[in-house]
């Protein structure tokens, strides 16, 4: 089952290409700082932007670099269920340990349209599928009446909800099967999250602080709230920072103050305004990662 702090990780650019080098430093950095997991090609990762061979081709190298320490999520969603089902085909052979796939942004299927997309991709290989519910970028909502039927399908093991709804974990364990994983999508919420049920959450703040997320989830599970209780509210100004303009673009400014990478992001992304960039300054030095 995945647990604790799991990086929706982000990936680095450099004069327009992928940045192999600084990849592969930021993804052992991530390791050594004490991640559960790490998901790659998600939208932090901005999959949207990648080409297919791009996009293979990171999470051939994430696996490479990371799977035999860490369990790798391979991003394997898209608005096209064919897509989807090439890009989980290859993950499956690639050595992914899960699929993420999200629900079809734009298209707004309705309900039946939904089940129909997450049963065909499971059905081409026995990987290991997490429903990625982001209504926010998505617009559609996956049901639970969509769920229980989901639950039928034996590789669909997880959720990622980035939903903001504290109660859908705790609905949820209601009917479905009992070793279903809840993984929050949202940094914000984690706490509300994990006291309903979840199990840990899939992150951006864990790209700039991999450590301290980490520590709030060991801290949750050795049941020191107090402590828990000093991460959490250390680390919510830098969450909050991270969503102040579109994701990831200021946790790759972050990173780039650390040293990690160039702040580079794909446009239509754009760079963070002068304030922004003054703020998130200003947060991970009070934090003493610069």
């Amino acid at each position: 089952m995945l647990t604790g702090s799991i990086p929706a990780i982000i990936t680095p650019f450099s004069n327009g290409e992928v940045d192999y080098d600084s990849f592969e430093k930021l993804l052992n950095w991530q390791i050594k700082s004490g991640i559960s997991g790490v998901t790659v090609c998600g939208t932090t990762g901005e999959s949207p932007t990648l080409s297919h061979d791009e996009h293979m081709k990171l999470v051939e190298f994430a696996i490479k670099v990371a799977s035999k320490k860490i369990p790798v999520i391979a991003g394997t969603g898209s608005n096209s269920t064919k897509e989807a089902i090439e890009f989980t085909k290859h993950a499956f052979k690639a050595g992914a340990n899960y699929g993420l796939v999200v629900t079809p942004y734009y298209n707004k299927p309705n309900q039946l349209g939904l089940i129909n997309h997450f049963k065909k991709i499971a059905k081409v290989s026995p990987l290991k599928q997490l429903i990625y519910n982001i209504p926010g970028r998505s617009i559609v909502d996956l049901s639970f009446d969509s769920f229980k039927e989901l639950n039928k399908v034996s590789n669909i093991v997880g959720i990622k909800d980035a939903s903001n709804d504290m109660s859908r974990p705790l609905i949820m364990r209601t009917f479905m099967k009992k070793d279903f994983n809840y993984l929050s999508g949202e940094d914000g919420t984690i706490a509300g999250f994990l006291a309903q049920g979840g199990h840990g959450c899939i992150s951006v703040t864990a790209n700039v602080a991999p450590k301290l997320t980490s520590m709030l989830h060991y801290h949750w599970k050795k049941k020191n709230y107090k402590e828990f209780d000093k991460v959490n509210l250390k680390l919510a100004p830098l969450s909050k920072i991270l969503f102040a303009e579109p994701n990831p673009t200021p946790a790759k400014y972050a990173l780039s103050l650390m040293g990690k990478c160039k702040a580079d992001v794909r446009e239509p992304l754009y760079e963070l305004s002068s304030d922004t960039k003054k703020q998130v300054r200003k947060i991970i030095k009070d934090l003493n990662f610069i």
